[in-house]
């Protein structure tokens, strides 16, 4: 069965608790601020540290305005080099966690995509932003760990029912058909629709075939943590186990 959110507050807090360290642990290796990050090229480290404090401090910005305005866009802006920026990377993130941990899920605040403008939005964001960029931190680093399987299948549903409905897709918008998503350790499956009019919708199994039968379909099988990085171009979709129209797949990415 289809679930299209795994989580809530306190877990995406808890997420971002567990996550936010092992990001802190891989900067702080010795010389890690001048190593490549595969992932994003031609990033390396210290540009790693500047985009992830900068979302951090973004979000400081506004999320707590109980307004649905949008904010100011974020902005690069003049951030520490060396040591001076792993303390500024410690103080935005003990500030978001802060501002977050006593947010109001429900408080209203915008978001760029086509769900409820609630605060919560961000809670899941700030948490799965930490951790893809914890997995690249640790990708330069040499020692890297999947992402949790339950915050994973989040992730997947949050590209799927954020990121895609959204526009923010990173390949071609004219391949249309079904793909069905399968975390093998989590049991969780995601139904998507890739409308001819480049379109994106998620399914309930029972409305798999509502209207027109698609012209291809794709079945992709694997970890919920290599099906999140995949949709994000982390890894491959070879990573996974895949029968059918495998083009489709590389419309569903988002990074």
């Amino acid at each position: 069965r289809m679930t299209t959110r795994h989580g809530s507050k306190d877990f995406w807090l808890s997420a971002l608790r567990t996550d936010g360290p092992l990001f802190r642990e891989a900067i702080g290796t010795p010389g890690a601020l001048a190593a490549a990050v595969p992932p994003c090229p031609p990033w390396r480290v210290e540009d790693l540290v500047h985009h992830l404090g900068g979302v951090y401090a973004w979000l400081r910005g506004h999320v707590a305005r109980g307004r649905t305005s949008a904010p100011e866009p974020r902005r690069p802006g003049a951030y520490p080099a060396g040591a001076a920026a792993l303390a500024w990377w410690d103080d935005q993130y003990a500030g978001l966690l802060a501002l977050l941990d006593r947010l109001d899920p429900e408080l209203p605040a915008w978001n760029w995509a086509p769900r409820p403008k609630t605060a919560v939005f961000w809670h899941r964001r700030a948490a799965h932003e930490t951790a893809v960029h914890r997995w690249d931190a640790q990708v330069a680093v040499g020692r890297v760990e999947p992402i949790e399987a339950h915050l994973a299948a989040d992730g997947v549903s949050e590209v799927l029912d954020s990121w895609l409905p959204a526009g923010r897709r990173k390949a071609a918008t004219d391949r249309h058909g079904i793909a069905e998503l399968q975390a093998t350790d989590t049991g969780t499956q995601w139904y998507v629709r890739l409308r001819a009019d480049g379109g994106v919708a998620l399914l309930d199994t029972d409305t798999l075939l509502d209207t027109d039968d698609p012209p291809a379909r794709v079945h992709a099988r694997g970890t919920a943590s290599d099906l999140m990085l995949a949709l994000y171009g982390r890894v491959p979709f070879d990573v996974l186990d895949v029968t059918g129209a495998g083009t489709l797949l590389g419309a569903l990415r988002t990074g």
